[in-house]
């Protein structure tokens, strides 16, 4: 059996005999997408303002802007808060490379702090990494989990540094009910195809409650173009395409569904591999937090040889990230050296991603878990 770890092949076939044809869009989308291009209303369109109105009222904010991608999110929050040559910025040691990217963009200085046994930022260790340089704190919801935004708040109201959300990976994941995206000075979100909410190709959005943040935003998206002829300030081009906003407005209906999809797998992973300690280490969930497992990732005894073993099988399973971020050749100039994040090098060397896509069959997962018990059983 083959299981994949992307879910594209089949959001793009056609829905056969009694499947649900929510879950298969390309005929849909097709025919919203002729209805379009009649309009011929390309750039910063009304079915852009459209998905912002509905992503700003899903999210619980006042404002969303909708930029050219998850990572000029990033960039362009950190632009609207006067970031720049100078600063710092204080993010997590195992995240993707465009969260410390975005920060080196705007000119600012990553300033990295290790992880907790959830994979998200250590609240505990932010205080000790505020210099007079730090001017925002950005914690990420890594794998569409939730980060301690409380106390991450509570510093930064302390030390006055606004929290800019890296929410990149968790289109609505919640903390007590309250949306990823709402608790920071800025949410920014992604909608790579990977994503639970997805376009055709990147797409981005950042929300807020400031109107005076959101203003700048679309400045900044848009060349600093106040109206034709006016320019406010210098910007850049990192607009959310309409078309793009078109193909999110099809799938937006269905976003809850498809994230419930998600943590029912994860859920029946969780139960089987507990059942398997000393050889998978599940972390801790909590109750109160919706997390939407943009990634299913469990530290594993002998990874890579269980990584080897599912590839083997068919399951393409990967590692998410098998080289620390603060010892990339990008951030020699930093100056971190081994044995500084140790939380996070543990991680590297166990960590392990299965499928847990919103099409994947009961089949399929059964599969997956059997796949790793066997591995272990030897």
């Amino acid at each position: 059996m083959k299981v994949e770890f992307s879910y594209l092949n089949r959001q793009f076939k056609q829905a056969g005999p009694g499947e649900d044809p929510r879950a298969f869009y390309t005929d849909l989308i097709f025919n919203d997408l002729k209805e379009f291009i009649k309009s011929g209303d390309f750039t910063l369109g009304r079915k852009l303002e459209e998905f912002e109105e509905k992503f700003a009222r899903l999210i619980g904010v006042k404002h969303a802007v909708g930029v050219n991608s998850g990572t000029d999110a990033l960039i362009l929050s950190l632009k609207a808060l006067g970031i720049g040559p100078g600063d710092e910025v204080i993010t997590c040691a195992e995240t993707f490379i465009a969260t410390a990217g975005a920060i080196a963009a705007v000119g600012a200085r990553p300033v990295f702090v290790d992880v907790n046994a959830e994979f998200t930022i250590d609240a505990g260790l932010i205080e000790a990494a505020i210099t007079k340089k730090t001017k925002a704190l950005l914690p990420v919801w890594f794998t569409g989990n939730a980060p301690d935004l409380p106390a991450i708040l509570r510093l930064g109201k302390k030390y006055g540094l606004p929290v800019v959300e890296d929410s990149c990976c968790a289109i609505d994941a919640a903390i007590g009910g309250k949306k990823a995206g709402s608790f920071g000075a800025t949410g920014t979100f992604s909608f790579h195809p990977l994503k639970n909410l997805n376009v055709w190709s990147d797409g981005g959005l950042v929300t807020t409650d400031s109107g005076e943040i959101a203003a700048k935003l679309k400045l900044l998206r848009n060349h600093g173009l106040k109206n034709r002829d006016e320019v406010e300030i210098f910007g850049v081009n990192s607009r959310l395409d309409t078309l793009q906003a078109v193909v999110a407005l099809r799938l937006f209906g269905d976003v809850a569904k498809i994230t419930d999809a998600r943590i029912a797998v994860a859920k029946k992973y969780d139960e089987a591999f507990s059942a398997l300690p000393g050889f998978i280490d599940v972390p801790k969930r909590h109750d109160n937090v919706r997390h939407v497992f943009h990634l299913y990732m469990v530290r594993a005894k002998e990874r890579d040889g269980l990584l080897a073993h599912c590839l083997e099988q068919g399951i393409e399973a990967k590692i998410h990230y098998p080289i620390p971020l603060p010892y990339q050749k990008c951030c020699a100039q930093l100056g971190y050296k081994k044995g500084d994040f140790p939380a996070t090098e543990r991680d590297c060397g166990s960590i392990i991603t299965l499928p847990a896509h919103q099409h994947l069959t009961e089949a399929e997962v059964q599969y997956v878990i059997d796949t790793v018990r066997e591995f272990y059983k030897k």
